[in-house]
């Protein structure tokens, strides 16, 4: 779980800012993102393959062209 203790010389905003990237960092807000609606098993695995298909084009377009 991801906390942030204010500093006595640190004001609301910041302290909030700190708590954010925590949060970013340890990727809670994706996680809940994910989780809000249920996934079915297929559609988890036709994601996967979707994602893999498009890392291996990007992949092979660097490969070839030399740039992005």
């Amino acid at each position: 779980m991801t906390g942030v203790r204010v500093r006595d010389d640190e004001s609301f905003e910041k302290a909030l800012k700190r708590f954010t990237k925590s949060c970013e960092k340890a990727g809670i807000l994706s996680d809940i993102k994910k989780r809000q609606h249920f996934e079915k098993p297929s559609e988890k695995r036709k994601r996967k393959q979707a994602a893999a298909r498009r890392k291996t084009r990007k992949r092979f377009y660097v490969d070839h062209s030399g740039t992005i």
